[in-house]
């Protein structure tokens, strides 16, 4: 049987390479935001460590685990994986453009929300917990690219592609 990691075409370790690199990003982002967050917001540190890391953590990790424990979650989210991959994902310039505005979009909507406490806004408790949430999505999809590659049928397909 042939080694899947040298006979994967370009096509999908460019899709892969992009998994990743949303991953890195949106986890930067979140970084980025939580060390401003820590700095500008008001209120005791304990509510800051809840609120930019304790409940994004819980989040993020049962978005992560759930679609990967919960059989009909993790068939649709495999799915939805696998069209994305068809779809070109990561594959052209203009997806790879489109995926990093969609990143760049919500840190700019988590720094806005950042800044309306400062003008007498609510605490933005839920969107820490809403992008925490949604990098534990971005892992899961990451890790069910790796099982996809494995599994003969799409490993076929793979290697055809291109």
């Amino acid at each position: 049987m042939p080694d899947p990691i040298r006979t994967h075409t370009p096509a999908w370790r460019r899709f892969k390479q992009m998994q990743r690199s949303t991953c890195a990003a949106a986890s930067l982002i979140y970084a980025g935001a939580a060390v401003h967050a820590w700095r500008v917001l008001p209120g005791p540190e304990k509510l800051k460590i809840a609120v930019i890391l304790v409940f994004p953590a819980i989040y993020a990790l049962a978005a992560f685990v759930l679609p990967l424990q919960i059989k009909p979650v993790r068939r649709g989210l495999k799915r939805y994986v696998w069209m994305s991959f068809g779809a070109g994902f990561g594959q052209t310039p203009i997806s790879v453009i489109t995926g990093l505005g969609l990143l760049a979009t919500a840190a700019v909507f988590i720094y806005l929300q950042i800044a309306g406490v400062a003008h007498g806004g609510r605490y933005p408790s839920g969107v820490f917990s809403g992008y925490g949430a949604g990098i534990g999505v971005l892992y899961a999809q990451a890790l069910l690219s790796i099982a996809l590659e494995r599994e003969p049928k799409i490993q076929e397909i793979i290697e055809a592609a291109d």
